[in-house]
């Protein structure tokens, strides 16, 4: 069976000032693969995922997603391009003004200007049912714990559909069990819809369950990758202070 990539990355390198972030990342995804970016804090992690979406220019080095250059695509394209790759920020950046219900429709009202109320209805229903949160539409965001808002900026995310998520650090300043909930529920959404994320941790709990495999970034550079096993048993001994 043939493998297809929808993510493509070649010597992507960053730099801020002096200070070198990224140095020739080499990194593809595939379909309805879940790969898991293991680093310390500052190691350039959430750096790769800006790059992917626009918010920051590359040095050097080439972003393929969907087979398509990202440097060559202009302002139109790259909207119509972020529909097909959700982001989940770290802090689930809900308006706080507007309610759940409000929160979800309103990326809908922005991309799908053509869509009748019964379909919003239809989706917003559907994506708080699959984050385990059907009666929450009438809440407001100071109304949720963090778990809960975790899972509604994901349903916020999910409504338009992506065929690529980008996590960063989905699992940060939540208690074990709603964490584990979590990398429970981006594992759910791979296998219904076949989505291919990048999941972006320093929880080795949340890699163990959700990655197909596991990327070691050290000081900008990827130092190894292979399954989580692979990476838990490599004899390097940096690698295995991030298991021990």
């Amino acid at each position: 069976m043939e493998i297809e990539n929808v993510v493509r990355i070649k010597g992507l390198g960053k730099s801020f000032k002096e200070k070198l972030i990224l140095k020739d990342i080499n990194l593809d995804i595939q379909k309805a693969e879940n790969v898991v970016v293991l680093g310390k804090s500052g190691s350039g992690k959430s750096t790769i995922i800006k790059c992917m979406i626009g918010l920051m220019e590359p040095d050097e080095g080439e972003i393929c997603i969907f087979g398509q250059d990202m440097a060559l695509i202009d302002y139109d394209e790259l909207n119509r391009f972020r529909t097909r790759i959700g982001f989940l920020f770290q802090s689930g950046a809900l308006y706080d003004s507007m309610t759940v219900y409000e929160n979800l429709a309103f990326p809908l009202r922005h991309h799908k200007k053509e869509m009748g109320k019964d379909k919003l209805d239809e989706l917003i229903h559907e994506v708080l049912e699959n984050v385990g949160l059907p009666e929450a539409g009438d809440m407001m965001p100071a109304e949720l714990s963090g778990g809960m808002s975790k899972r509604i900026g994901l349903a916020r995310t999910l409504i338009l559909k992506p065929e690529i998520m980008l996590y960063d650090e989905p699992t940060t300043g939540l208690d074990t069990a709603t964490a584990k909930e979590i990398s429970q529920l981006i594992l759910d959404l791979q296998r219904k819809y076949k989505i291919s994320s990048l999941i972006i941790t320093h929880d080795i709990a949340c890699a163990k369950m959700v990655a197909d495999r596991v990327v070691m970034l050290k000081e900008g550079v990827i130092i190894a990758e292979g399954s989580y096993d692979e990476m838990e048993n490599n004899s390097d001994e940096w690698i295995k202070s991030f298991f021990s």
